[in-house]
């Protein structure tokens, strides 16, 4: 995510907003004298005329030092006038609607003329910069504001918020440019300076540990937020200690690293429960922990451990959402973050339930989900350009086109893959992270509409972008179904393919569901090579391990080969016992290849067995279903967008050419 963590709304107003100080001049304090008064004791009058004299000129010279004091108070009240209008003009100019920036930056270019004090010239620059970076594409003037105003105010003491908001910021820009080598010693350099400053010190750590995170060096990134985890004990705040903490758990189950995570996790879970704080900052601290707690199950696909995780995720993003957002400020300046906003959280909660529903097998489920969650990712974009929305926007598109496939909808299915495509381009940082997914993706289209060498263009290329190991399972058992379907033309690659994923010996991943999935394939091949003993094995175990978590589509798919396998051997009954609830699992799904599988089995069986009633039912079940997949099939290739299938280098293609047509084979599917 990016960033880590932020500041809280009630101290970003220095950021966001031009600030205005009560007065930068020390005015000086002025006594009002009176003339001096004659003196008690008789004097002579020489001695008399010598005093009035002293008088005199003592009394002339209170005049003018009086006069002189009024004028140099005259000119700082001037000096701040003439500022104080300035910022007021470049804040109205900020905030017009439409914003007036060329007008903001030419108030703030004005305060220079003036010579103003080191301060003022400081804070004038940070704001030039910001608004530059912010409002404009001329980086290069807003790096040399940030870097003056850097310069600047590490010679001025008790400057800290320009100071350290100048190191930020220009730290950000220099990565914006690829500057990453001069980003870092910037950002070290503010944190050894900083230790005296809690917020700005871990505000510090959070965005270098987020920089290492970015480069994917995530050892450095741990050791940082270890490192901000310990300062925030020491400074007395827990809150933003568990932060740090939670931060770096994602970091370690990012590496896979689960002999770490769960002491950690177990710690913080004992810190969360135990800090007693604003309400809304100890539930999002629960948020936190409890999408590590359920994305830690799901990637080890535990679909059905990770339930009650999941429900106490789901009550605890409804309180939240009761609960008045505040705006008191924490006595502690280090507790002085959040996690994510509120509404950000909201539609992360709906993101991680839709990855459980669709490893579960219940597709409408997460069809209804991902809807929820993409129109308020909607209204949300409309506010808000944070990059973690387009984030969350691509992880909810890749499940709910994996759903579409499975229901029979793959023209929808192609859009979706063609609008992630568009928002891939929009950040190559974005496309750098999901490359692989959206290539994988094509290839499971592929699959869908039978273009087979397409399917294997799109799984190797899959193969080559990724190191995500899960992904590299799933990627390989899937492109291992692919060559088992083709026959005899990949048996190297295939024998080699499948032995890197024998689920009996070193399985290259923890992935449960993987693991069964694993032993599927191996069935499969085994039942296409006509070893029907040896095949019902590797179902039977597929059949225990998806039972045990409910990984329903697994289930479902397991009984219809094995019913298809007992009716090649003449056991009808035992096939019937088979595909009956495969069926009936197939249309609760509802996965619409199971159930053009299962209702073929069916009217054979039936006609087998002299049923004549329930072979015409079920012929006309699979007529039905043929008819519905022929005609999405027929609509898919049709799409301009069929034409993702044949690109397997560089950047997503910006402009698709219309097919005249469908141009592969239909049999699969009937």
């Amino acid at each position: 995510m990016s960033p880590f963590l932020r500041p809280s709304r009630s101290r970003s107003h220095f950021k966001h907003k031009l600030h205005i100080p009560g007065c930068f001049v020390q005015q000086l304090s002025r006594e009002r004298r009176g003339a001096p008064g004659p003196p008690h004791a008789p004097v002579s009058a020489s001695l008399w005329r010598r005093l009035v004299v002293v008088q005199a000129k003592m009394a002339a010279q209170a005049a003018a030092a009086a006069q002189a004091a009024a004028a140099q108070a005259a000119q700082a009240e001037a000096a701040e006038s003439w500022y104080l209008a300035l910022l007021g003009f470049a804040e109205h100019f900020r905030t017009s609607s439409p914003p007036k920036i060329r007008l903001c930056v030419h108030c703030l270019q004005a305060v220079f003329p003036f010579k103003p004090p080191q301060r003022i010239e400081a804070r004038t620059h940070l704001q030039l910069g910001s608004v530059l970076y912010h409002h404009t594409k001329n980086s290069e003037q807003a790096r040399s504001h940030l870097e003056k105003a850097w310069l600047i105010s590490q010679q001025i003491p008790q400057f800290e918020d320009v100071k350290f908001e100048a190191a930020s910021l220009l730290s950000e820009l220099y990565c914006q440019e690829n500057s990453v080598d001069a980003a870092k010693p910037l950002l070290r350099k503010a944190i050894q300076i900083s230790q005296q400053t809690p917020y700005w010190h871990c505000r510090l750590l959070f965005q270098l540990a987020q920089l290492h995170t970015l480069e994917k060096d995530l050892v450095s990134a741990c050791d940082l937020l270890g490192v901000g985890a310990e300062y925030a004990r020491v400074v007395g705040s827990e809150y933003t200690r568990a932060l740090f903490l939670l931060s770096k758990g994602m970091l370690l189950l990012m590496e896979r690293k689960l002999q770490e995570v769960h002491p950690l996790l177990t710690l913080c879970g004992q810190i969360v429960e135990n800090w007693q704080g604003n309400p809304i900052q100890k539930e999002s601290l629960r948020v936190f922990f409890l999408v590590l707690q359920v994305t830690h199950y799901l990637d080890a696909g535990q679909v059905k451990s990770v339930k009650p995780c999941l429900k106490q995720l789901q009550q605890c993003i409804q309180t939240i959402s009761t609960l008045h957002d505040d705006e008191i400020l924490p006595s502690n300046p280090a507790d002085l973050f959040h996690w994510l906003p509120k509404e950000h959280m909201c539609v992360l909660v709906y993101l991680v339930t839709v990855m459980h529903s669709m490893q579960a097998g219940y597709l409408e489920k997460a069809q209804k989900y991902t809807d929820k969650a993409l129109m308020q990712l909607e209204k949300l974009k409309m506010l808000d350009c944070s990059p973690i929305l387009s984030s969350f926007q691509v992880i909810l598109l890749e499940h709910i086109i994996m759903c579409r496939l499975v229901t029979g909808h793959k023209a929808t299915a192609l859009q979706e893959i063609s609008q992630v495509c568009q928002l891939c381009q929009q950040s190559p940082r974005l496309f750098s992270n999901h490359a692989a997914q959206l290539h994988t993706l094509l290839g499971l289209y592929c699959v869908s509409v039978n273009c087979m060498d397409n399917a294997e263009a799109q799984f190797t290329t899959a193969l080559r972008l990724t190191n995500h190991q899960e992904l590299w399972a799933f990627i390989v058992t899937n492109l291992a179904s692919v060559y088992i379907r083709e026959g005899n033309r990949h048996q190297e690659v295939l024998y080699s393919l499948l032995e890197r994923i024998n689920p009996d010996h070193s399985f290259p991943v923890s992935s449960h569901c993987l693991r069964a999935a694993a032993f599927y394939v191996r069935g499969l091949f085994s039942f296409f090579q006509g070893r029907y003993n040896e095949a019902k094995r590797f179902l039977r175990e597929t059949l225990k391990m998806s039972n045990a978590e409910d990984l329903n589509r697994l289930t479902a798919c397991s009984l219809v080969l094995l019913g298809h396998i007992f009716y090649v051997l003449g056991n009808h009954r035992e096939s019937n016992n088979m595909v009956v609830p495969a069926m009936q699992l197939a249309s609760k799904i509802p996965d619409m290849s199971v159930q053009l599988w299962s209702s073929a089995l069916l009217r054979d069986l039936n006609k087998a067995c002299g049923n004549a009633m329930d072979a015409h039912e079920a012929a006309q079940m699979h007529q039905n279903f043929s008819q519905q997949l022929l005609q999405d099939h027929i609509e898919a290739c049709s799409l301009p967008e069929h034409n993702l299938i044949t690109w397997t280098d560089g950047p997503p293609p910006v402009q698709f050419q219309a097919q005249n047509g469908p141009n592969t084979s239909l049999a699969s599917l009937l």
